[in-house]
């Protein structure tokens, strides 16, 4: 137990996200799982997820990255946290008609499992924490870490991502802002990676992390939100 009380401290303490995942991610790692997630999510909106805080591992088995529109597409479990209060465990198999998510009582079988822990505030429902694995500890004292260490990298998360002193360039790369500066002037992607010495797919895969770093669905959505936070006024 006491284990558990220094990754708490240390994820609650850190002003540094490298330091806060990682301490995630070596916890988590003991009791099976190598993946999780951390998204805001509002239950009045058509779009339900707002934002993707943190993406840890490759979730859905091709590499691409987590943005809320393909979170809220290939994980439609998510949606579970507005009939409950409580987290609950969640299987993923696949068949010949494809992925199958479901709410399980114990995950067993192959596989991804997990468990997705609601996030409450005030307000009500604020954001989901969901950690999966294929070979995972669902034992009570499993369950039980997970929660409190899910609670608080949720916290952490909206305070180094969202708090007034976080800085926008430290959530883009160099490359993913000067994509985004030619996009906003009206390039096409071809042309960027003509310009920049780059294949199309690479500029495509620096769009992408954009979108996943900024929490928003769409290209032109990240321009905007950019140009709102000042990342491209250098």
């Amino acid at each position: 137990m006491n284990d558990l009380y220094q990754t708490v401290f240390v994820i609650e303490r850190s002003d540094d996200v490298a330091a806060a995942l990682r301490a995630v991610r070596e916890a988590i790692a003991s009791l099976g799982y190598d993946r999780f997630i951390l998204a805001s999510l509002s239950p009045v909106r058509d779009e339900f997820v707002e934002r993707v805080y943190w993406v840890e591992g490759d979730w859905f088995d091709d590499g691409s990255l987590v943005d809320p529109d393909t979170y809220m597409r290939h994980c439609p479990i998510t949606r579970h946290v507005l009939a409950t209060d409580e987290p609950f465990f969640w299987s993923k198999t696949r068949s010949s008609k494809g992925e199958r998510y479901e709410v399980v009582r114990r995950p067993k079988g192959t596989g991804i499992h997990g468990l997705q822990i609601p996030i409450f505030g005030r307000t009500g429902l604020k954001g989901a924490v969901s950690f999966g694995g294929e070979k995972i500890d669902s034992s009570a004292r499993a369950r039980f870490i997970l929660e409190a260490i899910g609670a608080v990298a949720f916290r952490t998360a909206q305070r180094l991502l969202e708090g007034p002193g976080t800085s926008a360039t430290m959530r883009l790369s160099p490359r993913e802002r000067e994509v985004l500066r030619w996009i906003a002037a009206g390039r096409r992607q071809a042309d960027i990676a003509v310009t920049l010495r780059l294949s199309e797919r690479t500029v495509e895969n620096h769009l992408r992390r954009a979108r996943h770093r900024l929490g928003v669905a769409t290209t032109a959505q990240a321009v905007r939100a950019a140009i709102q936070s000042g990342e491209l006024g250098d």
